[in-house]
């Protein structure tokens, strides 16, 4: 059996004045209440994903897998004139949930 060592060591780290430490639950709290009662254009939509607006009709928005739970959080528009509008934080987690199948193809 081998001894270990052990050394206890005192560190000062100065933290610049507009900076900030926080928890990971926090930071996760924080970024939820960001987006929370937030709605998207179709303008914003393209800007987060960094697609065109067919791109995202197309591969996301009325493909038919996706298209009943998109249903809960994105207006569709009923007639000419009418705009979209997505609920940030519901859309914004579709989008991280479903990356591999909206943007890998399957």
């Amino acid at each position: 059996m081998t001894a270990q060592q052990q050394l206890d060591v005192n560190l000062s780290i100065s933290i610049p004045e507009d900076k900030v430490l926080v928890s990971k639950v926090e930071l996760q709290t924080l970024k939820e209440q960001q987006l929370s009662g937030v709605y998207w254009s179709m303008k914003e939509f393209e800007e987060r994903t960094g697609k065109k607006q067919e791109w995202l009709k197309e591969n996301i928005l009325y493909r038919p897998k996706f298209k009943k739970e998109l249903e809960g959080f994105v207006y569709y528009p009923q007639s000419q004139g009418q705009t979209w509008s997505f609920q940030a934080k519901e859309m914004a987690a579709f989008l991280d949930k479903n990356f591999n199948q909206i943007f890998n193809g399957d």
